[in-house]
């Protein structure tokens, strides 16, 4: 392949610092939420609750070098107490030694199995602060400066683990969401939110304002209910959509806040075990603020704390995904440089999810065995292993989808040279005949992911297996034939949740792929593409509103205040003709009101007036 342009990958975080010195800044830089955190892991990071929301408080805290030296030139002078204060820092300065050390890359049998006791999909408190992602990269000055954090300031604000409130907030206090245990099978705790009847009748006021198209009405229903969850990622959409991420991240993590301090004392994020079931609509906001945030992540330059996030969503439903983040995950590894994370879970679901049936995980993997077959620390025998494995499984991906190599290298700015080029196999055929629903999933991809294909020592081993597919194909080897069968019988359709995936990526090489059964109906961004099988607590009541003879003057009136309404409340005694003179004059006195308040809001800008200090204002 030749390179067009000498087009850099885009903005990729710096290599990790492994070092004893970056380690021992990152412990003194770390507040008290983030020892918490590591104490809690340390000691089996068991079932957190009420009480263990407050257990950063209570734990000791470490500040910068200066104040720990200080610390210690104090235990001459004082009594044992404060010497045993001093050996209990010390131990937690040791467990996050260990921590940062089984952190690092597992370790591998002489086979090339990866031997990790841990779950698959095991969830690190500390992995969840994207501050402690960023120190990694900047240092801690870098991203606290000279200001510390000060949440004593504040007693009322509850520690959490997926955000941490700011003081910008308003008060938090319950907003009648609460989580319920349903059932515990097999070791796995079902759980699910609930609403309480004054959040149900908020939620009613919530689908009004949406149904109004105007996204005042929002704001207005926010301001009575600052921790309303629907109206808050519904918001975080418009402010998206106006270039304010800021105002929408914040939103967003506002609404898990609210979300978390409802959790049941046994829902643990780190376990795995925990269960929440997309088909209840209360549940759904839970998955789609989780979704945003590590959108929102990603976007920022911490990719390892995305990864963290998109475990934990897939470890809430892992057997159906509702939101597809199969289709996520091997990016943020990749991003990450959580090699072995991703050719682990490829090892482990393969036999019972199918995941080379995805472009996704058919093209990752193998790179993600590329990368490893590049680290210098690891045996020749890994290396070696590495690469075999790198190869064979590119070659699979290849010859399963063809359609992915062209977009991708004309994403990636190079041109394929001319036996690539002219042959049949990868040429324009392979993307017009492939499914609709294959398409959707190669489009994805390739315009998610092609920025990590533009190294030049990925193109050059991708080039080397590309001509080795082109002479499998010459020589017709039957998995050619076999992975056409199987491309014509497998995709005829997408499931809904892939469709839900695409519509929140909001890639917009998948987005043009989407069928008209989907495009055709309002996509709500609280609630985008509901299962057909919800199960639903609690309906909306029916509104019974008679249809609108509105006159063209109260619509005009109307365009101008949203909340004028000149036929009043709808009556429910039925005696509408005994009442119709007392509603035309009630109708005609909100029409006099409305104008008075809008001639009376109106404001004349003055001309500009040229002062003359001499006061020889002539006239010409």
């Amino acid at each position: 392949f030749a390179q067009i342009t000498a087009e850099e990958s885009e903005d990729e975080p710096p290599p990790r610092e492994e070092g004893a010195d970056a380690r021992l800044s990152e412990r003194d830089a770390a507040g008290g939420k983030n020892e918490g955190a590591v104490t809690e892991e340390a000691e089996g990071d068991g079932q957190r609750g009420g009480e263990e929301a407050e257990q950063p408080d209570q734990t000791p805290v470490l500040s910068d070098k200066p104040r720990k030296k200080k610390k210690k030139r104090k235990t001459k002078k004082t009594s044992a107490g404060e010497t045993l204060e001093d050996n209990d820092l010390e131990d937690i300065d040791s467990l996050l030694e260990k921590i940062e050390d089984t952190n690092g890359l597992s370790q591998q049998t002489q086979s090339g199995i990866i031997a990790d006791s841990r779950p698959l999909l095991y969830v690190e408190h500390r992995n969840l602060n994207p501050e402690n992602e960023l120190k990694r990269y900047f240092g801690a000055r870098a991203v606290l400066g000279d200001q510390r954090p000060r949440q004593r300031q504040r007693q009322y604000v509850r520690s959490t683990w997926l955000t941490a409130p700011k003081n910008t907030w308003p008060r938090y206090s319950k907003t009648g969401i609460a989580m319920q245990l349903v059932d515990t099978r097999r070791g796995v705790q079902y759980f699910t939110f609930e609403h309480h009847r004054e959040y149900q009748q908020v939620q009613f006021k919530f689908l009004d304002a949406v149904e109004s198209m105007d996204p005042n009405n929002i704001v207005l229903l926010l301001q009575m209910n600052p921790y309303h969850v629907d109206s808050l990622l519904q918001l975080s959409d418009v402010c998206r959509m106006q270039e304010d991420q800021e105002m929408a991240r914040d939103l967003i993590e506002r609404a898990l806040y609210s979300l978390e301090c409802a959790f049941h004392p046994v829902f643990s994020l780190t376990s795995g075990t925990c269960r929440l079931d997309y088909r209840r609509p209360e549940n759904r906001a839970f998955f789609l603020a989780l979704f945003k945030h590590l959108m929102f992540l990603e976007k920022r330059g911490c990719p390892r704390t995305a990864l963290e996030f998109c475990k934990l969503i897939l470890s809430l439903d892992p057997e159906n995904d509702p939101l597809c983040v199969l289709l996520l995950i091997d990016f943020l590894s990749l991003r990450a440089r959580e090699y072995t994370f991703l050719t682990r879970m490829f090892q482990e679901w393969e036999s019972h999810r199918n995941l080379s049936q995805l472009p996704n995980f058919a093209f990752s993997v193998p790179l993600a065995y590329f990368f490893l077959s590049q680290q210098e620390e690891r045996s020749e025998l890994e290396l070696s292993q590495a690469r075999e494995r790198a190869a064979r499984l590119i070659q699979l991906a290849l010859v399963m989808f063809p359609s992915v190599l062209m977009p991708l290298l004309d994403h990636c700015s190079v041109q394929p040279d001319a036996r690539v080029a002219s042959h049949s196999f990868f040429g324009l055929n392979a993307q017009i005949s492939q499914p609709p629903a294959l398409n959707q999933l190669t489009s994805l991809y390739v315009g998610r992911t092609h920025s990590l294909w533009k190294d030049p020592a990925v193109m050059a081993w991708l080039e080397t297996n590309v001509h080795e597919v082109l002479r499998m194909v010459d020589a017709r080897d039957p998995l050619v034939e076999e992975s056409e069968h199987k491309r014509k019988m497998r995709y005829q359709s997408a499931p809904r949740n892939i469709y839900r995936h695409v519509i929140l990526s909001e890639m917009k090489e998948a987005t043009a792929a989407l069928p008209l059964e989907v495009t055709s109906q309002p996509v709500m961004g609280f609630d985008p593409l509901p299962p057909l099988d919800s199960v639903v607590s609690y309906t909306r009541p029916e509104r019974t509103n008679h249809p609108s003879n509105e006159s063209t003057l109260s619509l005009f009136f109307r365009s101008l205040l949203p909340n004028f309404n000149l036929q009043g409340d709808v009556r429910h005694d039925g005696d509408e003709e005994a009442a119709a003179g007392q509603d035309l004059n009630q109708g005609v006195n909100r029409l006099m009101a409305a104008m008075r308040d809008m001639l009376a809001n109106i404001q004349f800008q003055e001309p500009p007036r040229d002062d003359n200090p001499e006061g020889d204002g002539d006239w010409d």
